[in-house]
């Protein structure tokens, strides 16, 4: 038999399944849709999240979230009277239940947002010291800024991963700062962006694949519904990669991909992570939509590090450091300093 002939076959295969399945009763039964009311929005919103929210589990052993509870106390709230702006921040209210900051409502008038993880706790990051660490000469390539410090070491602002990161820009970076004999990666407040612009900056670190994490994907509508763990592994670049070692500087604004990236670079060996405590962000963002038209984002997917844990509460750094009032006044960033230390050690 000729590939044609059985490539004929599997469409007629394919055919006869297709007028099978239009015979036979479906077996799908349709949603209920809500009204477009201020009950009928929170009785969509609360449905979605129940069905495909990732970190119920999670969420009611480390703070004891019990949605059906949160459906009690809230459905209440909600009447016929209602404007909109009271609906939006009744709605905005109960997703804060959730202490996620993947959590949104999206209006035309305003995003509504639970930001917690980083606005209950200090900064630890001063854009007046940045500016006299980076003066006025830093390299600037694909939303990083970068320069040698006075002493050797390699210093290098990346803010947000908001941009795809080309080869090109990270071989003219790494090829600049190859002299130096330590780098340091800043990443405080960067609230994230593209898992790949992370991965791809993580892949200039490892000399060999390496496992980083796993990941689990819903299966259904119970808020223990998953499939089994899969692997994440990374792989090294084809490109320079960084011989010598690293520190990475974090804190609490370190969210969703910027995360993701710490939790990579934790996987090697010849790199530190110095600062705060990461903000977190560890699902995988996926969005729906109301009756009213608002659209809302929500965690979907949860994603584990190397050791099958949570980093949906964020991920401790080696080296606990905070900014100190002493410092600020001198003009260093206790940080940094830190971070400098440890690298010549």
């Amino acid at each position: 038999m000729t590939a044609i002939h059985r490539h004929l076959l599997h469409c007629l295969a394919a055919i006869l399944l297709v007028c099978c399945a239009l015979t036979l009763p479906t077996a799908c039964v349709e949603e209920e849709e809500m009204p477009n009311t201020p009950s009928g929005n929170f009785e969509a919103l609360w449905r979605i999240i129940d069905e495909r929210y990732c970190f119920f589990d999670y969420k009611k052993a480390t703070i004891g979230l019990d949605w059906n509870e949160v459906h009690a106390r809230y459905a209440p709230r909600f009447n016929d009277n209602m404007s909109r702006l009271q609906m939006f921040e009744v709605l905005c209210n109960m997703l804060s239940e959730l202490r996620d900051g993947h959590v949104n409502i999206y209006t035309a008038f305003d995003t509504g947002r639970e930001w917690s993880w980083q606005e209950d706790y200090p900064t630890n990051v001063s854009d007046t010291l940045l500016r006299i660490y980076l003066g006025t000469d830093y390299r600037m390539s694909a939303g990083m800024r970068y320069r040698v410090l006075d002493d050797n070491i390699g210093y290098v602002r990346y803010a947000s991963f908001a941009n795809d990161i080309g080869a090109g820009n990270l071989e003219n970076m790494l090829s600049l700062l190859a002299p130096c004999r330590a780098l340091i990666i800043d990443i405080r407040d960067n609230g994230g962006g593209l898992v790949s612009t992370a991965q791809e900056l993580a892949a200039r670190f490892t000399n060999e694949e390496k496992l980083v994490g796993y990941i689990r994907h819903k299966t259904g509508k119970g808020h223990s519904d998953f499939s089994a763990m899969e692997e994440q592994h990374l792989k090294p670049s084809s490109g320079r990669r960084w011989q010598k070692r690293v520190a990475v500087l974090t804190n609490r604004g370190v969210f969703s991909a910027a995360n993701e990236f710490v939790k990579y670079m934790k996987c090697f060996p010849n790199v530190i992570v110095v600062g705060d405590r990461t903000g977190g962000g560890a699902g995988l963002p996926f969005s729906s939509q109301l009756p009213c038209g608002w659209s809302v984002r929500f965690s979907a997917c949860p994603m584990y590090d190397r050791d099958k844990q949570d980093t949906e509460f964020g991920i401790a750094p080696d080296y606990p450091v905070s900014l100190t009032d002493e410092d600020m006044a001198k003009g260093r960033d206790t940080i940094i300093e830190t971070a400098r230390q440890l690298l010549c050690e």
